[in-house]
């Protein structure tokens, strides 16, 4: 990870007393730090000499030891970070790669992309990985659950031994089939082969994926072959999900709860269960959604954050397969800068996800499209003006023309979609309004210049705060923002935070400079 600051600080037994030499003490993470009271007043040190009065202290911490040991140990990781899935692949190959190879795990963005795509990216990292660890997405998708049986085929097929399952509102026979085909009896206890982290944001869901699979749909996964009679058994044994994330305000998909009332929620959720299903008591709890700087990272984990997951930061960082028009307008987003907006996988049932409002006017049009959704019956119903000005100030062609693309779509991505859809008006009316919000996020990643006010940008108030941080350092520039560096300056940031909270509980008030600072410039192995 760090390998520690560029500055080493004061020699034993001397009291620093300046703004800037307590501040190289507080933020030598390596030793030590004393809050003592000298014959010239009080200061801080590294090793209190003979006859200072001790008003405080901190031990050494690392960014390795945030969090609980246990998601590092489980899951093979330096570190109690991850990087969440970002849909259409946004979180890459190149993004989850240099993730692995630098200790942290991360999440391949499946969501929305073809299952050939899926496929061949599942292939290619574990061909350039090997035995590193990391993850794949796999989202609730209703209206499309052929989708998921082709994720779940594709990671079985290569062995992906991590999903990070999101969106979900309720179990479904995949994620169900994923879980329990890597169940084996061991020694010790169930082997795990197929390790699950739930992204959920509701306590209700949570529950969910905090006890065992339950026994029906078990049965019918056995009754088809999906699952053997044995893994069935043990399914009987183990909570559903190893992790549970709590998503809070992110980009994307998100009920935009306030963290501090998820996390605590959630983890008196899996305590209260656990008084009846001790098995649950080792589901470890994270925390996502609104991480974008130190202090927020260093919160997540005195609140009882088992690990944090990151998502909007990453996607302005090079390795994310978005266009170079889209992080730069990422890089300019303050706090304020998001929205909520019709989603495109869940668009019939009113979904909203978050998105970036600053440079883009998608949100609204995207808006405006299913209200007119949920007004008429059908194309053939909507007056003929409205009619002309969606085909020309949102769609860019007419309604006839959009149908003719749905139809080659799903022919290939999900036939059953178009089931009924000629018959039913206001099902065809869907497919056409959910081509805008589906393409959208394509035009984003590709940088199309004829298309930037249709921009579909995922993006979390976490994103302005990063900002705000990154300002005046060298990761201000998209080009220089590295994901597995990204997460160094925040892991080594909310150490010093965590620091800075402890001394605080102690009374001591520190110099500004020890509680306002931007990315500190760490070392590292080249990779």
């Amino acid at each position: 990870m760090s390998g520690g600051l560029d500055i080493r600080t004061s020699m034993p037994g001397r009291i620093a007393a300046r703004a800037d030499e307590i501040r190289s003490v507080v933020m030598d993470l390596e030793r030590p730090c004393w809050i003592v009271r000298g014959p010239s007043g009080v200061g801080a040190t590294h090793e209190p000499p003979a006859g200072a009065q001790v008003l405080a202290a901190a031990p050494p911490i690392s960014p390795l030891s945030l969090g609980e040991g246990s998601f590092r140990s489980f899951h093979g990781v330096a570190a109690a970070y991850a990087a969440g899935a970002m849909a259409n692949g946004i979180a890459s190959v190149p993004l989850v790669t240099r993730m692995a190879r630098s200790g942290y795990l991360a999440s391949y963005g499946a969501a929305g992309v073809v299952p050939d795509r899926v496929d061949a990216a599942l292939a290619e990292l574990a061909a350039r990985l090997g035995t590193k660890p990391f993850a794949c997405n796999l989202i609730h998708s209703p209206t499309e659950p052929a989708l998921e049986r082709a994720i779940v085929d594709s990671c079985l097929r290569h062995e992906v031994r991590c999903v990070e399952a999101s969106a979900f509102m309720s179990l479904t026979p995949q994620v169900l089939r994923y879980r329990l085909a890597g169940l084996e009896a061991g020694g010790s206890g169930v082997v795990r082969r197929n390790r699950l982290i739930a992204k959920v944001s509701r306590a209700e869901v949570a529950e969910l994926f905090l006890r065992p699979a339950p026994i029906d749909m078990v049965r019918r996964l056995v009754e088809v072959g999906d699952v053997t009679a044995e893994q069935a058994e043990l399914a009987a044994t183990i909570p559903v999900a190893d992790d549970v994330t709590a998503e809070a305000d992110s980009g994307g998909h998100t009920d935009r709860r306030p963290l501090v009332v998820l996390l605590p929620e959630l983890i008196a959720v899996r305590d209260r269960i656990a008084q009846e299903f001790p098995a649950a008591r080792a589901v470890r709890i994270g925390a996502a959604g609104g991480l974008g700087t130190p202090v927020a990272a260093a919160a997540a984990f005195a609140m009882g954050a088992a690990y944090i997951v990151t998502g909007s930061v990453n996607q302005a960082s090079v390795e994310a397969d978005q266009s170079d028009a889209t992080k730069r307008l990422l890089a300019a987003a303050d706090v304020a800068d998001t929205v909520m907006t019709a989603s495109s996988d869940m668009f019939e049932m009113g979904v909203q996800v978050q998105v970036l409002r600053r440079g883009t006017m998608f949100a609204t049009r995207a808006q405006r499209l299913y209200e007119v959704y949920r007004a008429y019956d059908g194309l053939e119903a909507l007056p003929a003006d409205l009619r002309d000005d969606i085909e020309r100030t949102i769609l860019g062609r007419s309604f006839d023309s959009v149908w003719d693309e749905c139809i080659r779509y799903f022919s290939e991505r999900d036939p059953a979609q178009l089931t009924g859809a000629e018959s039913d008006p206001k099902r065809r009316m869907a497919l056409v309004f959910r081509w805008y919000l589906g393409l959208s996020s394509g035009w984003s990643m590709r940088g199309d210049p004829g298309r930037i006010t249709d921009y579909q940008i995922w993006c979390g108030p976490a994103m302005g705060a990063f900002n705000r941080w990154a300002a005046g350092s060298d990761l201000e520039s998209v080009a220089d923002r590295h994901v597995d560096e990204i997460a160094d300056r925040l892991m080594h940031g909310a150490a010093i935070a965590t620091r800075v909270m402890t001394l605080r509980a102690a009374g001591v008030r520190l110099p500004s400079s020890c509680t306002e600072f931007g990315p500190i410039p760490l070392r590292r192995a080249a990779r």
